[in-house]
């Protein structure tokens, strides 16, 4: 039995913006602007939340590997492979 598909993304998340959106591609990096404010892991809640929105998967599919408290992260996402993850976002 194979395990199912999973990939990284490295992200640039943005806290405390107005709402929260994809800004775009940056090199390798998907810019985020984030709502909430980096307040007890609350944006990293947020991202995760709104990215298993986006991609429509189930909220534990996604989770902060690296950068909890840095603008730089790295995001596991778990269900996609990085081809199907990239078909579903801006380009």
């Amino acid at each position: 039995m194979t395990a199912p598909p999973s990939c990284t993304l490295p992200i640039k998340a943005i806290p405390n913006a107005p709402r929260t959106q994809i800004v775009g591609w940056l090199g390798d990096a998907l810019k985020i602007k984030v709502h909430a404010p980096p307040v007890e892991g609350r944006a990293n809640d947020a991202l995760c939340e709104f990215l298993a929105d986006h991609l429509d998967l189930p909220r534990r599919a996604v989770t902060v590997l690296r950068g909890d408290t840095s603008r730089q992260k790295l995001v596991r996402i778990e269900g996609l492979s990085l081809s199907d993850l990239k078909s579903r976002l801006p380009t």
